[in-house]
């Protein structure tokens, strides 16, 4: 597979731009708006110095999210003090030698955690919108070509076809102002690595294709308050561990007394079979860049379930030579799903086996 050079292991930053409230617990005239303690926030929370500690822990690259709606004050018009706080991130990023991806989180018509009443991909007037603030990235960054765009972070469980449809405009209006910006692309439900194989692949070395892990999900998101399955069975999940408890998650939660059969234990063997699809679409394609950009657990899963977790993802991508973002630096407190590297107050790795894990130092 063709290297992706100078993003082999990488942070994203989750809780600044996007994530930094949760939606779904407010009423829907209240979710598009932002007040004057959001403005704060973007302007505060994250500062160079957390990029040089990022850039301490030996990453090469960072993965900004950013939600449409803090961005575009109307449609077609946007917030100039959120572009200069990018503007200084990128400055923080290049001053301590760290690679850039620009990661549109959530656009509206696809929230990955909430169900909106119209869909992106269903609306043309949304995919306008959503084409035309990628333009208005690239027309403000087009000196920059090292920097990255990812078009969209993880579009719902829909048909294949119509997202295709979507990045291949996006792609298309993009390429007419540059040909060489890198862009990023990964497929329907949630960037599952199994839905691969229903991405359009492009005849364009700047092309990038991406997925997530989170698997087992009942580890990753264990007594999350966010879905209702782990916040129903409310229980600690080791890893590795003996697979009656996740047989029991199934049972308990889905009425599935036949899950995991071909499974004596929950460890890498479960996780290299879950990652296949995407080591396969790797031989496919050994012309493209597959990239694995976001995985990471749950802030509050036992600190060495999380090491072992994490230590035996990035042992199967780097044995497949897939380049990694681990996620997330660091979540804010009311983030339900809160995946935290680094402690709240201190702003500083969780444990230094942590740091050598997602580095790769400890990957033998």
């Amino acid at each position: 597979m063709k290297q992706f050079t100078g993003f082999e292991h990488g942070m994203g930053i989750g809780g600044w731009l996007t994530n930094y409230k949760r939606f779904n617990v407010l009423p829907v005239h209240q979710r598009s708006h932002l007040t004057i303690g959001d403005m704060e926030h973007f302007a505060a929370y994250i500062t160079e110095d957390d990029i040089r500690y990022i850039a301490s822990l030996g990453m090469d690259h960072i993965r900004l999210g950013f939600d449409q709606i803090v961005l575009e004050e109307k449609p077609y018009v946007y917030r100039e003090e959120i572009f200069i706080h990018i503007d200084r991130f990128i400055g923080w990023c290049k001053k301590y030698g760290l690679n850039i991806v620009l990661n549109m989180h959530k656009a509206i018509g696809n929230y990955c955690d909430i169900q909106e009443d119209v869909d992106l991909v269903d609306n043309e007037e949304l995919q306008n919108r959503f084409i035309a603030l990628w333009l208005a990235f690239e027309k403000r960054y087009s000196k920059d070509t090292s920097i990255v765009f990812e078009l969209l972070n993880e579009v719902r469980d829909i048909e294949p076809e119509k997202w295709n449809a979507l990045a291949e405009k996006a792609v298309l209006e993009l390429r007419k102002l540059n040909p060489f910006r890198k862009i990023i692309i990964g497929p329907t439900a949630w960037n599952s690595c199994d839905k691969l194989r229903y991405l359009k692949i492009f005849d364009d070395e700047n092309v990038i294709y991406t997925f997530h892990t989170y698997a087992p999900f009942e580890f990753t998101h264990q007594r999350g308050v966010l879905q209702p399955a782990p916040l129903y069975y409310n229980r600690e999940m080791p890893y590795p561990c003996d697979i009656e408890r996740y047989r029991d998650f199934c049972a308990t939660v889905f009425g599935d007394h036949n899950s995991y059969q071909n499974y004596d234990r929950m460890d890498i063997a479960y996780l290299r079979d879950s990652l296949q699809p995407a080591v396969e679409f790797a031989r496919m394609h050994p012309d493209k860049i597959l990239w694995c950009g976001e995985f990471g657990t749950i802030r509050h899963a036992n600190i060495r379930w999380r090491e072992n977790w994490m230590r035996d993802v990035i042992t199967i991508l780097k044995e497949n030579h897939i380049p990694y973002c681990v996620w997330n630096y660091l979540s804010t407190p009311n983030d339900g799903n809160r995946f935290s590297l680094v402690d709240d107050d201190n702003r500083r790795i969780l444990s230094d086996e942590m740091a050598r894990i997602i580095r790769g130092d400890s990957i033998i």
